[in-house]
């Protein structure tokens, strides 16, 4: 049974850089800064995950009552692939956030689930699985304004308890990584650079800025080669209010082209 969607004073908003999913089974501090980040914030009566890893034509919401694991990576260990998350779905949100939704129709799903962009990190913050958790696609076809303006209609969720992840990595180039670097915190000085434009944009409340990622020089084009893993950090923004406070967390660079920067709002 899904708690019911009573008004709540307003939920905070988290980005969250979910790097590598040996983040899910690994001890590290990116790991004790998703736990010490979820003291912070009040028992949500559910979640809303907006994953970099779930990319459709057109948008959909997971609607099953229980949505199953998904190991949707190759060549990671055997105990990585073992882990489930049997955090409850909730078909009454997923009807809600079809129905706040009026940039395009939202589309109720039942064969996805909970990728690692959801799970290796929500796992950490409630280890017990006992809050339901709903993700919502990214229409790989739409840019960033689009993204951002459909994001902006869920806001009134933030006052129903409901708090919004955004799960992705804001600096996020698999091909320049360097591996033998991915456990050690370091970054390329490009990764660096953008990385540190893209947070002062955040805390500046330049969305615009952030909007057109792609007009901001070379930096911000070898960080977000492809959309996918950036589009979340929008997703987070665009339901933040003015004047409600930002800070950074697990604000790190790993394998020279990886940011774990991390955004809770209010």
């Amino acid at each position: 049974m899904t708690a019911p969607l009573n008004s709540t004073a307003k939920m905070p908003v988290l980005f969250l850089g979910h790097g590598s999913p040996m983040n899910a089974i690994e001890e590290n501090e990116f790991v004790e800064g998703f736990r010490k980040i979820a003291t912070t914030i009040p028992k949500p009566n559910a979640i809303l995950c907006i994953s970099a890893h779930w990319e459709t034509r057109g948008t959909f919401v997971t609607a099953m009552q229980n949505p199953p694991t998904i190991h949707d990576f190759g060549g990671f260990p055997k105990e990585l692939f073992e882990v489930q998350y049997p955090a409850p779905g909730s078909p009454d949100l997923a009807k809600a956030t079809q129905s706040l939704i009026q940039k395009t129709d939202v589309g109720l799903d039942d064969k996805w689930g909970l990728d690692h962009g959801a799970w290796s990190v929500i796992r950490h913050m409630y280890p017990q699985a006992d809050i339901p958790v709903i993700q919502l696609s990214l229409d790989y076809y739409q840019g960033p304004q689009y993204h951002y303006e459909l994001a902006k209609e869920l806001k009134s969720l933030r006052e129903k308890g409901v708090l919004i992840i955004g799960s992705g990595n804001m600096v996020h180039n698999l091909r320049m990584v360097a591996w033998r670097q991915l456990n050690k915190t370091f970054g390329f000085d490009w990764a660096l650079e953008a990385d540190e434009k893209m947070k002062q944009f955040i805390l500046n409340d330049d969305h615009k800025s952030l909007i057109q990622y792609d007009q901001q020089g070379k930096p911000f084009h070898l960080a977000v080669p492809t959309p996918e893993h950036y589009m979340p950090l929008l997703y987070a923004l665009a339901v933040k209010d003015k004047n409600e406070e930002t800070i950074l967390f697990n604000d790190k660079a790993v394998g020279g082209s990886l940011t774990m920067t991390s955004v809770k709002i209010g």
